[in-house]
């Protein structure tokens, strides 16, 4: 979850360079890690969009998968771990 944690905040940062026009589009490079960060988190980011009511161009489907997230690993973290320990 750590991982995709900081996936998910690499996509998002990467989405504002990319929209501003900070970072080379045309770059192969460039273009490879937009794509990979595109295909790791939009499977999990889509259905969340869905749900959304529509912002204005505001996207803030991360950042709720974001707190998805914490509260997923402060439950496992809680129930789990004393069984294991």
């Amino acid at each position: 979850m750590n991982i995709y944690t900081w996936i998910l905040i690499a996509s998002a940062v990467f989405s504002w360079l990319y929209a501003f026009n900070v970072i080379n589009s045309s770059n192969q490079f460039v273009n490879s890690v937009g794509m990979f960060l595109y295909n790791v988190t939009e499977p999990v980011l889509k259905p969340i969009r869905r749900r959304l009511p529509n912002l204005g161009g505001i996207d803030i489907s991360p950042i709720i998968l974001l707190v998805i997230i914490f509260f997923l690993r402060t439950f496992l973290w809680t129930t789990l771990y004393p069984l294991v320990a």
